[in-house]
C-alpha cells in the first residue's frame, strides 16, 4: 500500500529542517574555524550571529511548513546554507580589511539586512495565497520596475563607473535586483497570453523559424530598454540579464529556436556597438583580454584597475583544496573583495574543491527550480518558475564568469555570498515565491499520486465489463 499525503508532506518537511539545521552549522562552524586561523580564538561575535541565523532560519521553516507544506524540501536549505556561507566569508574578511584599509566591518550589516531578508520571505510565504494572484498585476509592477530601473539615472555621482543605485540617507538601494523580479513577472504574463502568436505565425529562413515583423516588437523593446540601461547607467550586467531572461523565457513558451537566434545576435550587436563607444564597458573588455596589462608600470601610474589580475593570482595560488580558512590574502583585490569577487575568496582559501561546491549549490538550487516548472500544469506558472532559475542562472553566470576571466567583468553581486542589502534581500523574496510555486507543483504531483477513496458504486461500475467479458 502506497504512502499517504499526510506522510509524504511530513517526511518532506522533516528533511527540509535537518538539511536546514546542518545548514546553519555550516556556516557557524566556517566562522569559528576562521576565527581560530586568524586570532586563535573564536570571534565574539558568532554567537549572536548564529543566534540571529538560527532564529531566521527555524522561523522560514515553520513558515513553509504552515504555509506551504508540500513546497521542495531543498529550496530553503539552499539558500540558508547559501547565505550562513556569505556571512562567514565577509566575517573572515573583516579584520584583513580593517588592518589593510581601515574598513568598517560588514558582517553586522549583512546580518541585519539577512534579517530583513527573512522577515521579508516569511511575508510573503504567509500572505501570497497563490502565484497566479502575481499575474493580476503584472502591468502595473512593470511599470514600476521601469520607474525604478531608470531612477538611479537621476542621481548624482557613480559608484565604481556605474550608476545603478539611488543614494538614500544612510544607504544604498540597488533597484535592478528588485526588477529582475517583476520584469519575470511581467514576462510570465505577457507570454502566457500571446504564447499562440509568437509560436505558430512566422517564416522558415535558412530552416530557421523566424517571428513575423509585428510580433518582434517586445523583443525590440527589451533590447533597446537593455541598451538604455547599459548606455546611460553603465551597468553590462544588468542589461545581460534582462536581455537574458527574456530570450530563453520566450523559447521556453514558443519552442522556436528562431527567437533564440534572432536574440543572440541582437545582443551580440549591441554588445559590439556599445563596447566599442561606451568608454566604461570598453575599458572591462580590454581589462577582460588583457588582465596583466594593469601590473606595467605605465598601467600602474594612470591608476589601471588591477583586480582582474589579483583574481586569477588568487584562484592560481588557492590550488585544489586551497590555503585553508583564515591563510590567504584575498583582501589583496582591494574594495570588491567583499562583493562581486568575493568568489576569490572561495578559490584562494577552500581551492578548487570549494569553488566547485559552492557552484554546485546554485545549480542544484536552479535544478530545483527548473524541476518545479516541469511539474506545474498552469503556464504562468511553469514560465515564472523558468525565469526565476534562468535570472538566478544568468546572475551567477556573469559574476562567476567575470571573475574568473570567462567574460568581462559586470559589477554584479553573487547571490546570497556578496555583501549587499539589495541583492540579499531580492534573492531571498525570489526564493519565496520558488517555494510558493513548488507548493503548487507538489499539491499537484501528489494529489495525483495518492489513490482517492473509490465508492461502493464506481467499484461495481468498473467491475461490470470484466464481467460481461
Amino acid at each position: 500500500m502506497g504512502e499517504t499525503t499526510p506522510g509524504i508532506v511530513t517526511r518532506r518537511r522533516n528533511t527540509e529542517l535537518a538539511l536546514t539545521v546542518l545548514a546553519v552549522l555550516l556556516g557557524v562552524a566556517g566562522s569559528a574555524t576562521a576565527g581560530l586561523a586568524l586570532d586563535g580564538r573564536v570571534p565574539a561575535r558568532l554567537p549572536t550571529a548564529a543566534a540571529v541565523l538560527g532564529a531566521l532560519a527555524l522561523a522560514a521553516h515553520l513558515a513553509v511548513r504552515r504555509f506551504a507544506r508540500y513546497a521542495d524540501p531543498l529550496i530553503l536549505p539552499l539558500a540558508v546554507v547559501l547565505s550562513a556561507l556569505g556571512v562567514m566569508l565577509i566575517a573572515r574578511l573583516d579584520p584583513s580589511y580593517a588592518m589593510a584599509y581601515g574598513s568598517p566591518p560588514k558582517a553586522p550589516n549583512q546580518v541585519m539586512w539577512l534579517a530583513v531578508a527573512g522577515v521579508g520571505f516569511i511575508a510573503v510565504v504567509a500572505l501570497l495565497r497563490h502565484h497566479r494572484l502575481l499575474q493580476r498585476y503584472s502591468y502595473v509592477t512593470m511599470a514600476g520596475a521601469l520607474v525604478l530601473l531608470m531612477a538611479p539615472a537621476f542621481f548624482p555621482g557613480d559608484v565604481y563607473g556605474a550608476k545603478r543605485w539611488i543614494r538614500l540617507p544612510g544607504m544604498t538601494v540597488e533597484p535592478d535586483e528588485f526588477v529582475k523580479l517583476a520584469i519575470t513577472v511581467f514576462f510570465a504574463a505577457y507570454l502566457m497570453a500571446n504564447r499562440d502568436a509568437l509560436a505558430l505565425v512566422g517564416r522558415r529562413v535558412w530552416g530557421l523559424s523566424l517571428p513575423r515583423g509585428r510580433n518582434l516588437g517586445p523583443v525590440l523593446a527589451i533590447w533597446a530598454v537593455s541598451l538604455l540601461v547599459l548606455v546611460f547607467e553603465r551597468d553590462l550586467g544588468t542589461s545581460l540579464i534582462f536581455f537574458g531572461i527574456f530570450v530563453i523565457m520566450l523559447y521556453v513558451a514558443t519552442e522556436r529556436t528562431g527567437w533564440v537566434v534572432f536574440g543572440l545576435l541582437m545582443a551580440a550587436g549591441g554588445a559590439v556597438v556599445v563596447g566599442s563607444l561606451e568608454p566604461h564597458v570598453h575599458g572591462r573588455v580590454v581589462a577582460w583580454l588583457h588582465p596583466m596589462a594593469a601590473l606595467l608600470p605605465q598601467n600602474q601610474a594612470r591608476g589601471m584597475s588591477q583586480q582582474a589580475a589579483q583574481a586569477l593570482f588568487s584562484f592560481g595560488s588557492g590550488g585544489v583544496l586551497g590555503t585553508g580558512l583564515g591563510h590567504g590574502h584575498p583582501w589583496l583585490i582591494g574594495f570588491a573583495g567583499q562583493s562581486d569577487f568575493i568568489l576569490t575568496t572561495v578559490g584562494e582559501e577552500l581551492g578548487l574543491a570549494g569553488v566547485t561546491a559552492v557552484l554546485m549549490l546554485y545549480v542544484l538550487l536552479v535544478e530545483r527550480a527548473v524541476r518545479t516548472a516541469l511539474v506545474l500544469t498552469d503556464p504562468f506558472g511553469k514560465l515564472l518558475a523558468a525565469g526565476l532559475a534562468t535570472s538566478l542562472a544568468l546572475q551567477v553566470f556573469v559574476v562567476a564568469g567575470g571573475v574568473t576571466g570567462l567574460i568581462p567583468l559586470t559589477g554584479k553581486a553573487l547571490p546570497f555570498l556578496a555583501a549587499g542589502g539589495s541583492s540579499m534581500v531580492s534573492n531571498w523574496l525570489l526564493v519565496a515565491i520558488l517555494v510558493k510555486l513548488s507548493d503548487a507543483a507538489g499539491r499537484t504531483r501528489y494529489a495525483d499520486a495518492v489513490p482517492r477513496p473509490v465508492s461502493a458504486a464506481e467499484a461495481l461500475t468498473a467491475a461490470v465489463p470484466r464481467v460481461v467479458g
